[in-house]
């Protein structure tokens, strides 16, 4: 939980060696057994904040863009095996997560945004973790599922107002775009 000035490297290589290249570790693992098996589904964690961010979790959002990048990539490389690729996009959660985070310490220009925006994050919505093994079980025995599976009530209406921002803008410079 950081303003993009005030994380250390040590604590954005920390989040990208946890959320990113850990998780290429483990694929890279399992991938040639599950090649060989002809088989599998690989489930990737993700975040609604992969899909859009949020201020003061920027570092944190841009791991999991990776990781959307990566198995967005990965699932056309490894259909031809057999194995199905699901990115995984929870919502916030009712849990201690949050308590846990590594929190940078505060630059004071960014003492009132930051006062301001966590007043808005604790009024979030958030979902029951319970909820979500029901939801990954249907997932894992569906024939044909999907790239992508938000979970959540936050996570559709944001991807709907991120991408309709971002269509509305590259239109708008579409002349200059195509200049290029």
């Amino acid at each position: 939980f950081a303003a993009t000035e005030e994380a250390s490297d040590e604590q954005i290589r920390g989040l990208f060696d946890a959320n990113y290249f850990g998780m290429v570790r483990v694929l890279r693992a399992a991938l040639p057994l599950l090649r060989k098996q002809g088989s599998g589904h690989i489930l990737g964690v993700s975040s609604g904040l992969g899909i859009a961010s949020l201020p003061m979790i920027g570092f944190y959002a841009a791991t999991k863009w990776a990781v959307e990048a990566l198995h967005e990539s990965l699932a056309p490389e490894v259909k031809g095996f057999g194995l199905k690729v699901t990115l995984v996009e929870p919502g916030a959660y009712a849990t201690d997560f949050g308590k846990s985070s590594q929190v940078a310490d505060v630059l004071e220009p960014y003492a009132d945004f930051r006062k301001q925006f966590l007043k808005q994050l604790a009024n979030v919505e958030r979902g029951d973790p319970e909820a979500t093994a029901e939801a990954i079980l249907k997932l894992v025995d569906a024939e044909n599922p999907p790239l992508r599976l938000a979970l959540g009530n936050s996570i559709l209406p944001r991807a709907r107002a991120a991408y309709a921002e971002r269509l509305k803008t590259w239109e708008a410079w579409e002349d200059v775009s195509n200049a290029a």
